[in-house]
């Protein structure tokens, strides 16, 4: 008989586990966990909402999949699990251990039972799985449902209400060291290697490596050498630092023409090996480009163009941004553009490729118009363009974008009145809404690939409005509380 793999959540639950929906909240907190649960529990109670959020992670997760195999995480599992990553951002190792041991997310996961009954696990390999299966196509989808529903259900927006935006950017770091060329030479000789030793262990009669050890060793310290030297101050430091980089570059080479005079020979007898092989061919480009720009640089005292340069060779997405801070004055990884509302929720989102701030305006206009009616849209200087002005000012009644360089008499009175200087100054409230993303993980993406650093950034837009809407409910539940003591204390006076 098949069956589904996935359930969206269990309806009906094993005698002795506790109900979902009545996971206890700590109203009177101020830590990030009880807001996160009570916006997922009041998600998990709407009918409507978690419809179309549970429509959207099935499309996402099954496809096309047959409908046969082994039972995964339920929906609602996944859901939770990639929430409580980033909005506590969490690694998976304290994810695991908050599974296994925190009575609240086990009851909110649908996994804790009472005394006396089987516990239930899941493991860490299994976690990761699960929560890499989602995709930043079918996030984006998400979370403007998540936006409908803290608009409609939480913050009573009236349906035909305007919206006050606003629009800034920062930087989301990649997981990378800072990148030199002599180290970045390093990176792709040791992935060279570890890929002939991948070879050598499957394969003993693979010949021709037995030193591929030796090799590391000597690379790694002509590494290490050419940094002293390039660091180190006094007499001689320039004709020191060009002699070991020439080491460097000489034995550099010589690994690389091994492995051109070898790779012919490498047993390709599984899919496995070659896709292995690929790889060895992609490190070893990367190998020979990294020779040519150390010597150009260290040995010839060449200045290299910008455009040549990579900046990691494992997540290849990584930018160089300088955007004119003292601290830090230099990021690696990718700017991210984000839109909010007057209710602090993030509506609309995009990670840049090498564009300026002012060039994303239209793209960003065309999206957010699809959706919502504006009526105030605030940027700061970065994003102003003329046609960036004048085209949003056929749709938006104000629009707060303070020109770059010098004013004319027109842009001065504009920008010398109270109402234009008043919005500038509350355009100011999106840098708390930056700050609050990043402390939930949005400062460093630790996933692999830019696949995985799309995900990461659309699961911290999600869990940021979920914490959005979650501080919403506690103040509304303790308003009301706070209503009913004394309307209890007046009717005993």
């Amino acid at each position: 008989m098949i069956q589904d793999m996935r359930k969206r959540f269990e309806t009906q639950f094993k005698i002795g586990v506790k109900p979902i929906s009545e996971t206890p909240v700590l109203f009177k907190s101020r830590d990030d966990v009880p807001a996160l649960v009570i916006a997922l529990l009041k998600i998990y109670r709407a009918p409507e909402y978690n419809e179309r959020v549970f429509s959207l992670l099935h499309e996402a997760i099954l496809g096309d999949k047959k409908k046969t195999g082994r039972n995964g995480l339920n929906l609602w599992q996944i859901f939770v699990l990639a929430q409580f990553r980033l909005a506590l951002n969490l690694d998976y190792d304290r994810l695991h251990y908050m599974v296994y041991s925190d009575s609240t997310l086990r009851q909110l996961l649908g996994i804790e039972t009472e005394t006396g009954f089987d516990r239930i696990e899941i493991s860490y390999q299994r976690i990761i799985d699960n929560v890499q299966l989602l995709t930043d196509e079918v996030l984006r989808k998400v979370n403007d449902v998540i936006v409908s529903f803290g608009h409609k259900e939480v913050f009573k927006k009236k349906e035909l209400a305007a919206l006050s935006a606003k629009t800034d950017s920062f930087v989301v770091e990649a997981n990378v060291h800072f990148p030199t060329d002599y180290n970045l030479l390093w990176d792709a000789s040791r992935k060279v290697i570890n890929i002939i030793d991948w070879f050598t262990d499957k394969y003993p009669t693979f010949e021709g490596w037995r030193k591929s050890q030796d090799w590391y060793s000597s690379l790694k310290n002509l590494s290490r050498a050419v940094g002293q030297a390039s660091s180190s101050g006094g007499k001689g430091k320039a004709e020191k630092l060009v002699n070991v980089a020439k080491q460097y570059v000489t034995k550099a080479t010589a690994l690389s023409h091994k492995v051109k005079t070898t790779k012919n020979e490498l047993p390709l007898n599984e899919t496995i090996d070659l896709i292995k092989a690929l790889e060895l061919d992609r490190f070893a480009e990367l190998l020979d480009k990294h020779i040519d720009l150390v010597e150009r640089r260290l040995v010839k005292g060449e200045k290299i163009p910008h455009e040549e340069k990579i900046f990691s060779l494992f997540e290849e997405y990584t930018e160089w941004i300088t955007k004119g801070k003292s601290r830090p004055n230099v990021e690696l990884g990718k700017k991210l553009s984000i839109t909010t509302d007057q209710f602090g929720l993030i509506i609309d989102y995009q990670i840049m490729e090498n564009e300026s701030d002012s060039e994303i305006v239209l793209g960003t206009a065309d999206r957010v118009f699809l959706k919502y009616d504006i009526y105030r849209w605030s940027f700061d200087k970065g994003y102003w363009h003329r046609d960036n002005k004048e085209l949003l000012s056929t749709r938006v009644k104000e629009v707060i974008m303070p020109k770059k360089g010098k004013r004319n008499i027109k842009e001065t009175e504009e920008e010398t009145t109270t109402n234009f200087r008043k919005s500038r100054n509350q355009h100011s409230a999106i840098e708390s809404n930056i700050n609050e993303l990043e402390h939930s993980g949005l400062d460093r993406c630790p996933d692999k690939g830019y696949h995985g650093f799309k995900r990461y950034i659309g699961l911290g837009v999600i869990a940021y409005n979920l914490q959005r809407i979650g501080k919403e409910l506690l103040k509304q539940k303790l308003a009301a509380e706070k209503k009913n003591k004394k309307k209890v204390l007046k009717a005993a006076a």
